[in-house]
């Protein structure tokens, strides 16, 4: 069994974290200084169960909400299709997401809430420059970078993020 045991301290909040694995399976306690200060509380405390790449669950004491997601991959055509489903009690969210990925580079997504498209393409040119483009159709925004790591003439990066204009 592995463990480990982590402390943050600020001015206004502290945090200690003890983590240890149960063979593949992650068990995980965080808690605040407001879980100590005015005696013992559940304020500031959190719990999480997590497996890589499968499962994780995550309980929030002040709160006494519920976050659970599970993920997997499966193969289409030789393709894999990543797939995560997560819900939240307390916020009433609940989320399917798949990804197939294509071409790891580019990656559309749909959003069934707001019935809208994204998209996110990035394509390498020459040795040392790269072009980033994004497009959201709910918003209609549009996000172009394109940025250079060049020995020779340095480092920079030229972006537009903003609304798509169609002209006719």
């Amino acid at each position: 069994m592995k463990a480990s045991f982590k402390g943050k301290y600020d001015a206004d909040k502290s945090t200690v974290t003890v983590a240890f694995n149960a063979g593949d399976v992650k068990f995980r306690a965080s808690m605040t200084d407001a879980t100590v200060v005015n005696g013992p509380s559940l304020n500031g405390l959190a719990l999480a169960v997590d497996k890589s790449g499968s499962f994780t669950v995550d309980y929030n004491a002040p709160k006494k909400d519920f976050r659970f997601q599970f993920m997997n991959t499966i193969k289409i055509s030789g393709k894999p299709l990543n797939l995560v489903y997560s819900h939240s009690l307390g916020d009433e969210k609940t989320m399917l997401d798949g990804t197939l990925v294509i071409d790891s580079t580019n990656k559309p997504s749909y959003e069934l809430a707001k019935d809208s498209w994204d998209f996110a393409v990035s394509r390498k040119v020459y040795a040392d420059h790269v072009l980033r483009a994004a497009y959201q159709t709910s918003s209609q925004n549009l996000a172009v970078d394109w940025s250079s790591k060049s020995k020779m003439i340095g480092s920079y990066k030229v972006s537009h993020h903003g609304p798509l204009i169609i002209v006719d």
